[in-house]
């Protein structure tokens, strides 16, 4: 990358693309071109080699099947690991987050192995499936505000201790493991389970990778009005009384 460019890398759009995860990488672009940065997206589908030229990641949800053939090709293609491995900045969402840990349980009910790119491990819950609005305060060292989303999943993620919670949960279920925690990250790989997509709830996460990818300590300010109105709408709709 350049002084002034941004190779933006949305991965497997054919397999991992579930309740609007597309969004974020629309808003990565659109946040970053708002500051006079030129983009480069590429939209790297199953069946293509995954470039390791990048300098943002993205990966969304998807269904089990999916989400099982997602996972083999990514670990037989290795692009991904090398990429991170070459300092590139990886967000992933749901599937894609259970993908980048140690294993998962995949839709033949068998543990599928993941990249290892995050020190998590994700089984199946036996309860009632996590959907519905949630609020979440992010970790203080990433210095974002309120974590906004909606989560579907029935997976739960154990993190290890080389991973730390992505945020911590005032309403939902995040991780699903009942301790209070939602996604998880290490230097460079975040991972949660907030749909939305959560970059059009949350566009200072866009913001954050942004700043990560550019080693730049600020961007300059944007117009946020539309993202705020519709943050204070979710956040409203999430704490008010059923």
């Amino acid at each position: 990358m350049n002084d002034n460019s941004l190779r933006l890398i949305w991965v497997y759009p054919d397999l991992l693309s579930t309740y609007g995860d597309q969004g974020n990488a629309l808003v990565v672009e659109r946040r970053a071109r708002q500051r006079g940065i030129n983009v480069e997206r590429y939209d790297v589908r199953s069946d293509q080699p995954v470039p390791t030229s990048g300098d943002i990641y993205l990966i969304g949800g998807g269904e089990d099947r999916p989400q099982r053939l997602a996972a083999e090709r990514l670990r037989r293609d290795g692009g991904l690991n090398r990429a991170v491995g070459n300092g590139a900045i990886l967000f992933s969402v749901c599937a894609g987050y259970q993908i980048l840990g140690h294993e998962f349980i995949n839709d033949l009910g068998d543990r599928e192995a993941g990249l290892g790119l995050l020190d998590v491990i994700s089984t199946r819950g036996e309860g009632a499936r996590c959907v519905g609005d949630v609020l979440a305060d992010i970790d203080p060292a990433l210095g974002l505000p309120q974590l906004t989303g909606f989560e579907n999943h029935q997976g739960i993620t154990h993190l290890g201790p080389g991973a730390r919670p992505f945020a911590t949960v005032r309403a939902g279920n995040g991780n699903g493991t009942g301790d209070g925690t939602e996604g998880a990250w290490a230097d460079n790989v975040f991972g949660t389970y907030m749909h939305g997509p959560v970059m059009a709830r949350n566009p200072h996460i866009a913001d954050l990778l942004i700043r990560l990818a550019m080693d730049a300590p600020a961007l300059p300010a944007v117009d946020d009005r539309w993202y705020e109105a519709l943050r204070a709408e979710r956040i409203a709709a999430t704490t008010q009384p059923a």
